[in-house]
């Protein structure tokens, strides 16, 4: 957000009065004669304006004008961010991915190169809707993020941006968190979300590359072409399934003896030292 753009927190329901916001004019000459302005329709008269700002009609852009020549002196936007009795924010342009626990801003990375994609839902509803993301400051080494990509799907539209954290060093521990902001403007109403965590805590590798020799009967996989090298440093660990059965495996290899010429073999990989998120399951070995 720039200035002068204010957000005003609104409780919604109908007993809470609205917020009184007193506004000034920045003109360098105090007895010149001004008057305010929203949206074609005057407001009052004089240096100062008092405005109450409870519903969306009342949120917008308040303009300060010369009474003689109608030039612009200054403004003051208004935007409205809902929130419950509780005084935390109501999330409506937002929409929440239902796993791991229901955050409305989901970031993953496929490795430890510090390359990460961060994502959020809205409703379709809002051809309107603007973003901002960005880290918080106070994190080492400064993120930068790609534009948002849009991708429709029903009844929601889901943003993606790849983000980098510069000078990352996979070899390196973290010691501390990276914080993701996200801002979120639909015509007047304002919301946001943070998002605090490690690389380490959002790895998800991609699935491994898998294939079944018929001969010895067994599945052999490589690694991801996406994970961090060297394997020695990075090693994975893998579950492979043979239709309802789960086999736990360090190695790059299983012999499966006594499987049905139709029995669906697969295969998932996870970081073997840190508690990753598990890849999607592989395409089928055969």
């Amino acid at each position: 957000l720039q200035c002068p753009v204010h957000v005003i927190e609104s409780e919604w329901n109908d007993e809470t009065p609205a917020k009184r916001v007193e506004l000034t004019c920045d003109t360098p000459d105090e007895a010149l004669p001004v008057y305010w302005e929203k949206d074609t329709e005057v407001k009052g008269t004089g240096k100062t304006l008092i405005v109450d700002v409870k519903e969306f009609p009342d949120a917008g852009n308040y303009t300060c004008l010369t009474a003689n020549t109608h030039e612009i002196i200054s403004y003051n936007f208004f935007l409205i961010t809902k929130i419950d009795s509780n005084g935390q924010m109501i999330r409506s342009i937002l929409k929440s991915f239902e796993e791991p626990n229901r955050t409305f801003l989901k970031c993953e990375a496929k490795n430890y190169s510090g390359i990460f994609m961060c994502s959020w839902m809205t409703e379709n509803e809002s051809p309107n809707v603007k973003f901002t993301i960005r880290s918080l400051k106070g994190t080492q080494g400064g993120i930068t993020c790609s534009s948002p990509v849009a991708h429709a799907n029903k009844s929601v539209t889901e943003y993606t941006v790849q983000c980098q954290k510069e000078n990352y060093c996979p070899f390196a521990e973290e010691h501390q968190p990276i914080e993701m902001f996200l801002e979120v403007i639909d015509e007047v109403e304002y919301e946001n979300y943070t998002s605090s965590f490690f690389i380490r805590d959002i790895i998800k590798p991609d699935p491994p590359q898998c294939q079944y020799v018929a001969t010895n009967e067994t599945v052999t996989w490589t690694y991801p072409r996406t994970w961090s090298t060297p394997k020695s440093y990075f090693p994975l660990t893998f579950r492979v399934k043979v239709e309802s059965q789960v086999y736990d495996v360090e190695e790059q290899s299983i012999q499966i003896p006594k499987t049905g010429p139709t029995d669906k073999i697969s295969v998932q990989a996870r970081d073997r030292y840190y508690n990753s998120s598990w890849s999607e399951w592989s395409p089928l070995c055969r």
